[in-house]
């Protein structure tokens, strides 16, 4: 039913203004279209942020990026100001916000300004 659809992250925002000003600033981003939903352009695919009531209610990735180089990046957004966020994991460990899995897999997670967490991945099994 669903397979070989696209699936489009809609981020929650209390503000739409700060919203799209986090994104254009810290992230580099513009939307392709503002009324009412920001859309942005990412690769083939792209996601929504839209005005809720219920923003900065989920505890867990809302979406994430496949990058190529996650130091370089997370180097970059630390200049921006992007704080990241630290944890544990079980056989992972962690050095400059970048945690590494036994895997290899190699990620990293910052909030955006409505309180969405946002995730970068580097050398995931996306297959």
């Amino acid at each position: 039913m669903f397979q070989g659809r696209t699936l489009i992250p809609m981020l929650p925002a209390g503000d739409l203004e700060r919203a799209k000003s986090f994104y254009a600033d810290k992230l580099d981003m513009k939307p392709v279209d503002d009324r009412g939903l920001l859309r942005y352009e990412c690769g083939d695919s792209w996601f929504g942020v839209y005005p809720s009531a219920y923003a900065n209610t989920n505890q867990a990735t809302a979406a994430a990026w496949e990058v190529d180089d996650i130091e370089g990046l997370v180097t970059g957004l630390k200049a921006r100001g992007i704080e990241f966020q630290d944890f544990e994991a079980d056989g992972a460990h962690m050095v400059n916000s970048i945690l590494t899995s036994p895997d290899g897999t190699r990620a990293a997670w910052f909030f955006d300004s409505e309180g969405n967490i946002l995730g970068i991945f580097e050398g995931a099994d996306t297959t």
